[in-house]
């Protein structure tokens, strides 16, 4: 199985306020400490990993990754193929803002050897763009995603909708604009109020009132039909692609496979251990300088938690999951992972489906996916 790396570039040049993300706003950054930081602990954790598997997918998330300098990109990658080799067909994605002054660097960036980019366009609206805190308009955002699809093989964007009063007919014209922009992989995500960010604060003040569940979930059926429709299916909760352009990258997440993580605040996962890198940008400088390494924290999972995390990460793909290959994998029977009889219960209610060994949630369970998951994997795993 072919590992994955997780690059996190944790400046961004301002804070949007629904973000919970490590991503931190800095007057002055030091590439040539940082390129020194993250490949002293890109070659830590190659010490720590003694598999030879190639790199199937390299990921830049962030905070803003566009805002790195071409040609430290391009030294990770350089160093990353030196440490682990690429299989043929890698994927390299970043992720940027669709600024104008960003995307004057991509072409260096398809150069330094990125082929994928996901865009955080965000909205088509430039009062939804202020609203949301962004500092590109909808017409900037649009000449960026031009000029990146003249760049890189593989392009994907994302957008928020269940906005506050959003109705169906404003986002179905939205989405139709988006649809039509031509890229073969959409992020659309439902606005969330996440409890550390200012917009919960505003929420709290009464500055604005989140959208209600009933019509955001009406949004979220709609959403799921005009994709499909124009053949860009929902191949996870939040994610649409057109067969074959999935995020290989996101996918090793989901079908809990191993993955690699550096950089400030950076999960990882390498055969049974998770680990977790200094969220401070300042604390994982520190650490690299002391230690040679950004970890702050290495655990062993136990086959229990593997397990759940596995039913919980994989449930949420549209393939589902195989439940007798994870039993196998983790020594954890069946009757241990799944409520067999909340299993049954919500087959016969059209909420999930079984086919042989593979389970998964139906169209018109994914809207109650968090609940379901709370039904249907075993109390006893979760506890145990």
């Amino acid at each position: 199985m072919a590992k994955a790396l997780y690059i996190h570039w944790p400046f961004c040049l301002a804070k949007c306020p629904y973000c919970d993300f490590n991503s931190h706003v800095r007057n002055r950054t030091d590439m040539a400490v940082w390129e020194r930081a993250l490949l002293s602990d890109m070659r830590a954790e190659a010490a720590q990993n003694n598999s030879q598997e190639k790199l199937a997918s390299i990921f830049f998330g962030g905070g803003t990754p566009s805002l790195m300098p071409p040609a430290l990109v391009e030294n990770l990658l350089k160093e990353a193929e030196e440490i682990w080799g690429f299989d043929n067909g890698i994927e390299i994605t970043l992720e940027g803002n669709p600024s104008s002054v960003e995307a004057a660097n991509f072409a260096a960036l398809a150069t330094a050897g990125v082929n994928r980019v996901s865009l955080g366009v965000q909205s088509l609206r430039d009062e939804t763009l202020r609203f949301l805190g962004r500092l590109h308009g909808a017409e900037e955002a649009i000449h960026a995603l031009e000029t990146a699809q003249t760049h890189f093989e593989r392009v994907s964007i994302d957008l928020i909708y269940a906005r506050p009063d959003q109705t169906e007919t404003e986002w179905r014209r939205e989405l139709s604009e988006a649809l039509a922009l031509g890229t073969d992989h959409l992020s659309l995500y439902q606005l969330t109020i996440e409890p550390t960010t200012r917009f919960a604060t505003d929420v709290r003040r009464g500055v604005f009132t989140p959208l209600d569940n009933d019509p955001a979930a009406d949004l979220f059926t709609m959403t799921r039909e005009m994709t499909s429709a124009a053949g860009l299916p929902a191949y996870e909760i939040s994610n649409h692609a057109r067969p074959g352009q999935e995020s290989r990258h996101n996918l090793t997440y989901w079908r809990y496979q191993d993955y690699l993580g550096i950089g400030p605040g950076a999960h990882g996962r390498r055969e049974s251990s998770a680990t977790l890198r200094h969220k401070k940008p300042e604390n994982y400088l520190a650490a690299i300088e002391r230690e040679g390494s950004g970890i702050s924290e290495s655990r062993t999972l136990s086959s229990r938690e593997q397990a759940s995390e596995a039913l919980l990460m994989g449930l949420r793909l549209a393939e589902g999951i195989d439940i007798d290959a994870l039993s196998r994998r983790f020594d954890v029977t069946q009757a241990a992972m799944i409520d067999d009889a909340k299993l049954r219960l919500y087959r016969d209610l059209g909420l999930v489906w079984k086919n042989a060994e593979r389970i998964g949630v139906t169209e018109a369970g994914m809207p109650l996916l968090d609940a379901l998951l709370g039904e249907l994997v075993s109390e006893d795993l979760v506890t145990g």
